[in-house]
């Protein structure tokens, strides 16, 4: 065993001698699902022991191994507590959440399954892979068990591994991409697309669109290869590979990202590119540039889209600014979110003062999220997933880079209200507290909020203010979200303790 699976599993029990792919696999689905049955339906009671233990709304007793990545569930029965699997843990949040809201759903039992399955395969790729040598790469690549507060966080549709698999950045993939022509009156586009057209050579009167393999494998075009309107013309002569969002791809040779649709359901989306999302995105994203102008913060600009109008969203593609010229020189960017799950060249591995590292990274990311709210009404989605942070040679965070236009809210489109219970939510709930509570595992004794709140009093901020005396936090239910068929954009969030408060 290399000291990178070490490292990934520091929040799992450690397994005995010999345990199969399958056991890790039911570990690593288990810890998100536990989160969210925990955090949403269950009733935490006053229990001794080192065991936390929970009331299910059906009456049932459910205990944990507690901790960032609860483990090992229990339930009590007749003949005392009895050890549960992934299969039965899946079928107990089935039955508790019909008793909660009074509504079945056969759909999301398939997809905790299959989320399970595919981190099965993962692991299994992962053993066989080479780990790029990059640590920027390493980091997009790393997300193993993905968002730790959602029921199915690796499905990927319930396709075929052998479907998905080859495109999987958990898996190390590169590849590269379909290179389409579109015929020239069929295109439709916005915004800076020109990197586009050196990406191959299209022939006269059509123009050049890239495509995720996968993509191709989703979505019928047939009928618009056999009149015309799309050819094929083979595929780049550069590989790609793709970032933990897993439908947006790194080209290093051009420094591009490239945002495609795929017609599959990963968390709570199908993850197109939606016409209205597409319509409304130089307005977005020129909105960003203007709040990041002149800060040592970056912005990786969605400059543009392309696409056809006769699949419109199937086969459009973003174009992203590239790393260069964003990154501070002699840094090393790193996707947060990796930071929480880990991988070889993590700085928290090497920091031998949590708080120094804990308040440089604070200074980082928290200054320009509030400070595009509150000076040009800009609420950016600044979640694990969405945030790379530019370390220096000591690991130390010197720089925040932010991404995704399509996640960003502008007021007064959305209400102030609404526009600052959603940025609590990405900076604070999604971000802050899972780096805070690395550190704390990390380091125990260490509290990171002292720190936290002289940040955010820092900022003349009328909502940064009430924050740090707020009860509560907004906490999104990607369970119950699910679980009902709400909306995958329609948040709804339930009260969380706030750490920030009283301190």
């Amino acid at each position: 065993m290399n000291r990178r699976e070490r490292v990934n599993r520091v929040d799992l029990p450690p397994p005995p001698a010999g345990t199969a792919v399958a056991h890790r696999a039911d570990a690593y689905a288990a810890a998100p699902l536990l989160n969210c049955l925990l955090r949403e339906i269950a009733e935490p009671l006053p229990e001794p022991g080192d065991r936390p233990v929970y009331r299910l709304p059906g009456g049932r007793l459910l205990r944990v191994r507690g901790g960032r990545r609860p483990a090992e569930p229990e339930v009590e029965t007749a003949d005392g507590w009895q050890r549960v699997g992934h299969t039965e843990l899946v079928k107990l949040t089935a039955e508790e959440l019909t008793r909660h809201t009074g509504l079945s759903n056969h759909e999301l039992p398939a997809e905790m399954i299959d989320s399970r399955d595919a981190v099965a395969a993962l692991l299994t790729a992962r053993e066989r892979a080479t780990a790029p040598g990059d640590p920027y790469q390493r980091s997009e690549q790393c997300l193993v068990t993905g968002h730790p507060y959602h029921p199915a966080p690796k499905s990927r549709g319930g396709g075929p591994v052998a479907a998905w698999l080859p495109y999987a950045p958990e898996a190390h993939a590169r590849f590269p991409l379909v290179l389409l022509g579109v015929r020239e009156d069929a295109v439709v586009e916005e915004g800076d697309t020109t990197a586009l057209d050196a990406l191959g050579q299209a022939p006269p009167g059509y123009r050049l669109l890239p495509a995720h393999p996968w993509q191709l494998d989703l979505v019928s075009c047939a009928e618009a290869f056999e009149d015309g309107r799309l050819v094929r013309l083979g595929t780049t002569g550069f590989e790609t590979w793709p970032t933990a969002a897993i439908r947006t791809v790194y080209a290093p040779a051009p420094d591009l990202f490239l945002k495609f649709s795929l017609d599959v359901r990963i968390t709570n989306d199908i993850r197109r590119l939606w016409r209205h999302d597409l319509l409304k995105l130089r307005r977005t994203d020129d909105a960003v540039v203007r709040a990041f102008a002149e800060r040592p913060a970056a912005w990786l600009s969605d400059r543009g889209y392309r696409t056809a109008d006769f699949a419109f969203e199937e086969l459009a593609v973003l174009v992203r600014d590239g790393l260069r010229g964003h990154v501070r020189p002699g840094t090393t960017p790193l996707l947060a979110a990796a930071l929480v799950e880990d991988f070889e060249g993590n700085p928290l591995d090497t920091a031998e003062d949590p708080a120094a590292w804990w308040e440089a990274y604070l200074g980082a990311v928290v200054p320009p999220v509030l400070s595009a709210f509150a000076d040009h009404g800009v609420v950016l989605e600044a979640h694990l997933q969405n945030t790379l942070v530019a370390v220096d040679a000591d690991g130390t965070p010197v720089q925040a880079l932010f991404r995704d236009a399509e996640g960003v809210k502008l007021l007064p489109e959305v209400p102030r209200g609404a526009g600052w219970e959603r940025l609590v939510y990405c900076l604070v709930v999604n971000h802050l507290c899972e780096v805070a509570a690395v550190l704390a595992e990390r380091h125990p004794g260490f509290d990171a909020w002292p720190a936290a709140r002289r940040e955010l009093s820092r900022h003349d901020l009328p909502e940064a203010a009430a924050l740090l005396s707020a009860p509560t936090l907004p906490g999104k239910t990607n369970l119950l979200l699910r679980w009902t068929g709400a909306d995958g954009a329609d948040a709804r969030y339930l009260p969380l303790p706030n750490p920030l408060a009283g301190r």
